[in-house]
């Protein structure tokens, strides 16, 4: 089993490459990876491929001095994260402060309502946005807003915008960006909570405050019978909490209270935030942090892009020797080095070739014999039989400048599925029909929603 040697900052790095090298690929230098080796060999290993990429990455960074560029959105976000705490900080003060004015007695409903209320809110929001795989509940219009941001440049975008861009893609958007964003949330909150509690604390220990509380729509004795529900976890704890008689004694206009009734409320007050308020904000961002290193984690690099295809075939490419095994009519010839396909992906030594409706014009490599050319309902059946018999690997042509419809691609995906080991996919082509990056393109996609790995796309 290969030891992966990658990180997630490396895949962001990565891409933020990519975005730059797609768009200003005139404006780099490439002289420090001229002399990067090939592959030595083997059947394609994504892990090793990525090593590869890291290494060309980080070569190209130091020689075109990006590292400042790719380093600055990240930097950014952490500013911005900074700001959003500092702001929870001042908001839970000021909620608190609010709450209690300038008086000398606290209504601890109004108080738990300010403190507590838009919390509550955000929270089921978030279990309802994570629940039911709502981006705009769980991140979406942070993510959105934040990947739009560094695309201002749209017609002439720099290179730090590009990185910018690259970067918000790949850590504010998809599971990881839902994850990362849910962390930043729960932790406003959390600061929020913790401000605004420290606060009161500070004040009560200052200053002498009398708890009440009162109601205009709601029966007298409703909110003492809250009060007994919100404080069972608190006993629980071996808190102690207002009684019966505490609360009702406590309504607006009632008699003075005693130092035991308003410690009874105090303490309440207190252990409602911890465990109403601070403790499910614990567990959800421990929760939040957990999975955004999985998903960190799992993430993975779209090499059915151009990009990563043509980075594949120059970084990953292989020499093997390839031999026709049929005996007609090349009985006894000797194995030659292969050297096409000019993409310099090896064609497998003793793949068996069948065509996908090709034309006369369209021609194999001088080192493969086509068995069959399906053209028709009796060549389909011919070939699935011949198929499910291989004693080697598939190896299916087509006509790469024609457009992968989804006839031929449900055709190869009954071809695939008789196939016993892993089938290869050759896009051939002929000089009177060139063929562009945008179709080549189409046909990666299609191996890929035939089961095809990239890996096993020979281009001509």
């Amino acid at each position: 089993m290969s030891v992966k040697r990658y990180t997630f900052a490396d895949l962001v790095r990565i891409e933020q490459v990519r975005k730059i090298e797609s768009a200003k690929a005139e404006d780099l230098s490439y002289a420090s990876i001229q002399d990067m080796p090939k592959t030595a060999g083997g059947d394609f290993n994504y892990a090793d491929f990525i090593q590869r990429l890291n290494t060309r990455a980080k070569r190209l960074i130091q020689e075109n001095t990006l590292n400042d560029a790719l380093q600055q959105p990240r930097l950014q976000f952490i500013r911005a994260r900074r700001i959003c705490l500092a702001l929870a900080v001042i908001l839970g003060g000021l909620a608190a402060s609010e709450a209690v004015s300038e008086s000398t007695t606290l209504n601890i409903y109004w108080l738990l309502a300010v403190l507590l209320g838009f919390n509550l809110i955000s929270l089921l929001l978030w279990l309802s946005g994570i629940t039911l795989n709502l981006q705009s509940l769980s991140s979406g219009i942070v993510a959105q807003l934040a990947s739009w941001l560094p695309y201002r440049h749209k017609k002439d975008p720099t290179i730090a915008s590009l990185a910018s861009h690259a970067w918000w893609e790949s850590c504010l958007t998809g599971g990881v960006g839902k994850w990362r964003i849910s962390v930043l949330t729960h932790q406003f909150w959390l600061v929020y909570l913790s401000a605004g509690m420290i606060l009161l604390i500070l004040l009560m220990l200052a200053q002498q405050y009398n708890f009440i509380w009162g109601t205009t729509l709601l029966p007298d004795s409703t909110l003492p019978k809250l009060t007994q529900i919100l404080g069972t976890p608190l006993q629980a704890l071996g808190l102690t909490i207002p009684d019966d008689s505490q609360a009702i004694a406590s309504r607006i206009g009632a008699d003075k209270q005693d130092a035991e009734t308003r410690t009874a409320w105090a303490t309440f007050l207190i252990g409602t935030l911890l465990v109403y308020g601070i403790l499910p904000r614990l567990l959800v961002l421990g929760l939040s942090v957990i999975m955004q290193k999985w998903r960190e984690h799992r993430f993975r690099l779209d090499l059915y892009l151009p990009y990563y295809i043509e980075l594949r075939q120059r970084l990953m490419a292989r020499e093997v020797k390839a031999e026709v095994i049929d005996a007609d009519p090349y009985a006894g010839a000797k194995p030659v080095d292969v050297t096409l396909p000019p993409a310099n992906v090896a064609i497998p030594a003793n793949a068996q070739a069948f065509g996908i409706e090709l034309d006369a014009a369209t021609h194999w490599p001088e080192s493969v014999i086509c068995r069959l050319n399906i053209v028709d309902q009796n060549s389909h059946d011919e070939a699935i039989a011949l198929i499910k018999n291989l004693g080697g690997p598939l190896l299916l042509g087509v006509a790469a400048h024609r457009l992968p419809d989804r006839g031929v691609q449900r055709l190869i995906k009954e071809l695939v599925d008789s196939s016993n080991e892993k089938p290869w996919l050759i896009l051939l082509s002929k000089p009177s029909a060139p063929v562009a990056s945008t179709r080549e393109f189409a046909w990666f996609r299609l191996a890929e929603a035939c089961g095809i790995p990239a890996e096993h796309v020979i281009t001509r």
